[in-house]
Order: C-alpha cells, then structure tokens, then sequence
C-alpha cells in the first residue's frame, strides 16, 4: 500500500492504473477506523481494480465549537488497518493541501441540507461536505465512492452533488454496522465513558421500538415517533432531534407508507451520536 500526501502523486497513480482500464474504487473517510470503515474498504476491493482510501479530518466540516482538535487521530494505526484489508492507496493529504492559500469555493445544497443535522449543527456542516468530496471526486475521479448508511444525510447531499453537477461517479451506500448491543460503530464512541456507553445503547433501542411498531403495521408518524422518544426518556437522554422524513426528500411525513427515514441525535456524556432506521414503506 501506498501513503501519498499530495493531489500530484495521487493522480499520477491513479492515472496509471486507468491506462490499464482499471476500475477506481474510494472510500472518502475522516480516519480513527472500525470496523464500518473496514466493511466499506472490502466492498470497495471486491468491486474495484484499485482502492483508494483518503484520510482527511476535514476542517471546514465542523463549527468553532465542535471536536476538530480534539477528533481522534491515529494514522499508523489506520494505515496498518487499511493495508490489511488490501487498499492500494492511502490519501492522507495536509489541511493546506486540500485548501490552499486563498481558497474560496465553497459547495451548497438547498433543501435536504436545512434539515436534521443541517439544522442542528448548521449550513457549514454539509457545504464543508460537499466540498470536499466533491474535490476528492475530482483528484481520484472514482468509479464508485463508498458511504455508510449511518451518515444518511450525508449520503443524500452527496447524490444530489453527483446528479446536479453531473459527476461521473457511482455512490454505493452501505449497511450500518454496529456493536454486539446495537450501537452504530462511529469514532465518536471513544469519548463515551462505561455508564455513558451503556446509555448510548438507547439509540438503537429507540430506533428498535420504531421498527416494531411500524412492522406490526402502525403507520401514524407521530405514533411511531412517540414510541421511540419513550425509550429516550427512560434512558435520560434528550435527543437533539428525533424525526420521521421521507428517504428520498427529507420532507417531514405524516404516515410511513412511503421508504421513511427515522433518525435521531443526540448528546450522550461527551458524544454527540447520530442513528437511523429505514422503515420500508408499502408499495
């Protein structure tokens, strides 16, 4: 496996491997790996010629008051992790490599993005999003990008990326992974301490008890939705938000007949945590 640092040496790879016709596979990712960023890693080599895995704790991602310096960092370990699973390249650029000097473009997504974490964390979350997988689309130009379902928002904003500006690139999303006890694997889980991570195990809980009730054939949203933020007041916790949308548009929903997307965040000990469940509609 291959560490490159700069956009140059990464298209240069990238380039030769096309001259032979092979197909580009990316896992855009901001590092501290588990086992969901190994799962998109594998996809990625059982579909692809060439892996590239890019590494990047993108800055303009996060609000003054959010993790950025405190994100965890572990390259060795993560490079070790990812060559194990068979990558071929590890794009673990500087800040200023990806924004220069006098960087001043900035990608924004109307609608989906007003929304959910758009509205909890803020217009700056998703426009840093996007535009750095919109760049990393242009330094690799991938065949096919790989995402975690976890980050559904981010998966919508990202497609609506890819159709609007007319990229030539796949987006394959893929399952949630989590833990024995149903927490969704994030980096994030670090900062939970033993009661905080028993507390957090409410999220699928809640999502859980949403599930049953829309297969035993509740359709109501707000129904579902308050079987769900039961689960939360038991554990103590006030979710940041706990919402029914539609799975395509993100517009609220009245009922689930229609694919709907329940997601929820929330601040457990020193975590913010995000989750969701895809209740199947019924045609």
């Amino acid at each position: 496996m291959k560490i490159l640092r700069t956009i140059p040496e990464v298209r240069e790879a990238v380039g030769e491997a096309r001259a032979k016709q092979r197909t580009v596979g990316l896992v855009p990712t901001m590092g501290a790996f588990h086992e969901g960023h190994l799962s998109l890693m594998r996809r990625a080599r059982q579909e692809n010629d060439l892996v590239v895995v890019s590494l990047f704790v993108n800055p303009t991602q996060f609000a003054p008051n959010e993790d950025l310096s405190t994100y965890p960092r572990d390259e060795a370990r993560d490079a070790a992790q990812a060559e194990a699973e068979g990558v071929d390249i590890l794009f673990a650029p500087a800040p200023d490599e990806v924004y220069p000097h006098g960087f001043a473009t900035s990608i924004h997504v109307a609608g989906i993005t007003d929304v959910l974490d758009g509205a909890s964390r803020g217009a700056h979350h998703f426009d840093g999003v996007a535009t750095v997988v919109t760049k990393l689309f242009g330094i690799v130009r991938p065949d096919v990008a790989y995402f975690g379902q976890k980050d559904a928002q981010q998966v919508l904003v990202v497609r609506r990326v890819v159709r609007d500006l007319d990229l030539d690139v796949r987006i394959e999303a893929c399952p949630i992974v989590r833990e024995v006890d149903g927490l969704a694997m994030s980096s994030r889980n670090v900062y939970l301490d033993p009661a905080a991570r028993q507390q957090a195990t409410a999220l699928n809980r809640a999502l859980d008890a949403a599930q049953a009730l829309h297969d035993g054939g509740e359709r109501d949203a707000g129904s579902i939705r308050i079987a769900a933020l039961k689960v939360f007041k038991d554990a103590g916790i006030h979710p940041e938000y706990l919402e029914l949308r539609d799975a395509e548009t993100l517009e609220p929903v009245a009922d689930t007949t229609r694919d709907t997307l329940i997601a929820v965040a929330a601040r457990v000990g020193a975590a913010r945590l995000i989750d969701n469940h895809l209740l199947k509609g019924d045609a």
